[in-house]
């Protein structure tokens, strides 16, 4: 039989599942951040640093204030302190080490040139010796930048990229090399992956892919608490016949329970562990690439909050801003601001700042002191809001 669970219980659930609604810390420690990341199983990766990196966002709307080298150090750091690594999940990401095993799948098959871009492929086949020969130096010489390779210039943006960086995209596609660390601009700096990634990590079992796709899967759904299975398949981008032969294996595991939602005409799957809270309280200014909001329609449908990304979208076609984050209070996204951090003036800039339709009377004064909490956070001394 299918449970049935109103929109407002969905809701809570998915913010449950989140790390929403529990208390800030007063400090925040490595254990908190490790905790947060295993609870989304990755924090997504994205260069814009009009306010600040994007992986560092979805710690801060759960935990508050903290310290962002604590994440420097368990993504970059010594290798004592490492906890996470880099690869392609939802998108380029951070992740637990112990996730590695379920994505070498995906690594063996960019590798065969069946994943990753099609512009790197040629490098599994007939331009294998040339990638060879990058993945020697890298061996030789030690951790290297593309620009090392390309007479200091570093080249972000895809159509910029030279054939050393798109020969360095495909090692790291198929697991050959990882990033060392970040270099000057958020600039990635390739080391061989024996060197990176522990050994005790390297030693664990691989997986048939049927049972790292289902492994993922389950781990998708317990971050999300209720979704369905275009929701499952997109938050690690598996196929959609990997993602369907999974769903169906954890149905039947009953470890996904069918439920039908309020108003809704999709049918989902609620994880069995998830937590099913009567309220949900706090407040959190959430990252455009946040897991919670990422799945735009997912977020129309469980909150009525329609949300688009202006970085993607021309300056004529913009609705609310640039870099805008959704506000989330208590159980709902009451608002949206633009935000921007003018780091020479040492000013959070409010470029604009919209509520919804029917925000509590106190939005405003709530969302005033999240933005507060960020300017603090981010190092800044005051906030400006234009118009």
């Amino acid at each position: 039989m299918t449970e049935r669970l109103s929109l407002r219980a969905a809701r809570r659930v998915a913010l449950a599942a989140q790390g929403f609604g529990a208390p800030r810390p007063a400090t925040v420690n490595q254990g908190h951040l490790r905790r947060t990341i295993d609870r989304l199983s990755l924090h997504q990766i994205d260069s814009v640093n009009v306010l600040v990196r994007a992986h560092y966002l979805p710690a801060f709307s759960r935990l508050g204030s903290y310290d962002r080298t604590l994440l420097d150090a368990a993504a970059w750091g010594r290798p004592s302190e490492r906890r996470l690594f880099e690869y392609w999940a939802h998108e380029a990401s951070l992740l637990p080490l112990t996730m590695h095993p379920l994505l070498r799948w995906r690594m063996a098959a960019a590798e065969r040139g069946e994943a990753g871009w099609t512009g790197m492929r040629p490098f599994a086949t007939e331009r294998r010796a040339e990638a060879d020969a990058v993945l020697a130096r890298i061996a030789a010489e030690g951790p290297m930048a593309a620009s090392d390779f390309e007479g200091g210039r570093s080249r972000s943006g895809w159509w910029e990229w030279g054939d050393t960086k798109r020969a360095l995209e495909w090692l790291f596609w198929a697991g050959l090399i990882t990033t060392r660390t970040r270099r000057g601009g958020f600039e990635r700096v390739y080391d061989l992956t024996e060197r990176v990634i522990p050994a005790a990590v390297l030693a664990l079992p691989t997986p048939e892919p049927r049972d790292a796709h289902r492994a993922l899967v389950e781990r998708a759904a317990a971050s999300l608490g209720v979704a369905t299975g275009s929701e499952l398949r997109d938050y690690f981008r598996l196929s959609p016949e990997d993602a369907r032969v999974a769903v169906e294996t954890l149905r039947e595991e009953r470890v996904l329970v069918p439920v039908a939602i309020e108003d809704l005409s999709r049918p989902a799957f609620l994880h069995r562990d998830a937590r099913r809270p009567r309220r949900i309280e706090g407040q959190s200014l959430v990252a455009p690439f946040d897991p919670l909001i990422w799945e735009r329609s997912r977020t129309e449908r469980l909150f009525g909050f329609r949300y688009r990304i202006g970085i993607y979208t021309p300056v004529e076609k913009r609705t609310h801003g640039y870099y805008v984050l959704p506000f989330l209070m208590d159980e709902r996204l009451v608002a949206r601001v633009d935000l921007k951090a003018d780091r020479q003036r040492s000013r959070l800039l409010v470029q604009s700042s919209t509520l919804e339709d029917g925000a509590p009377p106190d939005t405003a004064e709530r969302l005033g002191i999240e933005q507060e909490t960020m300017a603090a956070w981010l190092g800044l001394d005051c906030i400006e809001t234009s118009g």
